[in-house]
């Protein structure tokens, strides 16, 4: 099974946002991102399908604009 789980890597430890599924041993891969936006184009994402992201997202921006969500922005 694969799963991805956010986390922040910090004084040489990656601490999860969420607890991993429980398990007695097993692998992982550990992929680190850089600060800041991501660039879409990038990733082959092209305008239009930004464009039609961004209107799906539309939705949530509510909840992301609340400002008890600023302390995501620090991770």
């Amino acid at each position: 099974m694969l799963i991805s789980i956010e986390g922040i890597f910090r004084n040489g430890k990656v601490e999860f946002l969420e607890p991993p599924p429980q398990t007695n041993e097993t692998r992982v891969l550990v992929t680190f991102l850089s600060n800041g936006s991501v660039q879409l184009s990038d990733k082959g994402v092209s305008e239009a399908q930004a464009a039609d992201l961004r209107g799906r997202l539309r939705a949530f921006a509510e909840d992301w604009d609340r400002p008890d969500m600023d302390v995501y922005d620090a991770l």
